[in-house]
């Protein structure tokens, strides 16, 4: 089995994966901030602290993603490439991407740009997930609670994470609106539709061979 985080497996396909999911990931956040129209849970928590600090969003959103990583040590949990990844570039472009975009505008066009975020955002999650390149570090957050914990379910962690980073953030003056419910109700059906799609797929061995290692 290919280890998760390795680039002996179809290397060129899986970073030019990897990075084109982290892009699109930035830029998806970036739309649903200037749709006005509420943010996930996590961009609530990270809207409200960068209003609170008066750093950028994106700065926000890489010291969480780095404080959040930390937590992965007493969990023994093992980051990869696409996870360092995850922390730096996606701040990197969502600030980008906010200082070409303007805001405010009609109401027909933010809700155009909340659902471009939303559609996007659940692509951009297959894409990097798909290369298997390292999780996010606030989904290895979930999971290595879950490993700690065999007792708790997914779910359950999940939406507890959730909850109080979506509270945090709403008393620090993160947005929570309609764009909350929608990414909600919306980004596990988007997430099931776009990972089988984009999942790099191991290469399955002959009887008594090894496996065969394609070029990128």
């Amino acid at each position: 089995m290919a280890a998760i985080g390795n680039l002996r497996y179809r290397p060129v396909r899986r970073l030019t994966q990897l990075y084109a999911g982290l892009v699109l990931y930035g830029v998806s956040m970036a739309l649903m901030i200037r749709s006005g129209l509420g943010l996930n849970p996590w961009d609530v928590f990270h809207q409200g602290l960068a209003r609170g600090t008066g750093l950028s969003f994106g700065t926000v959103t890489i010291a969480v993603g780095a404080l959040v990583l930390l937590l992965w040590i007493p969990l023994r949990q093992r980051p990869g490439l696409g996870t360092v990844s995850n922390v730096v570039v996606i701040g990197l472009v969502v600030d980008a991407t906010l200082a070409v975009l303007p805001a405010g505008g009609p109401l027909a066009v933010r809700i155009g740009l909340l659902v471009a975020g939303i559609v996007g955002n659940g692509a951009a999650t297959g894409l990097y997930i798909g290369a298997r390149l390292g999780p996010g570090p606030r989904d290895g957050l979930m999971t290595g609670l879950v490993a700690r914990r065999p007792g708790w379910s997914i779910r359950v962690v999940r939406t507890g994470i959730e909850v109080i980073v979506l509270a945090v953030g709403w008393l620090l003056g993160g947005t929570v609106g309609v764009g909350t419910v929608a990414y909600a109700l919306a980004i596990g059906p988007l997430t099931q539709l776009f990972l089988p799609r984009f999942t790099v797929a191991e290469p399955v061995p002959a009887p008594g061979r090894a496996a065969p290692v394609p070029a990128g």
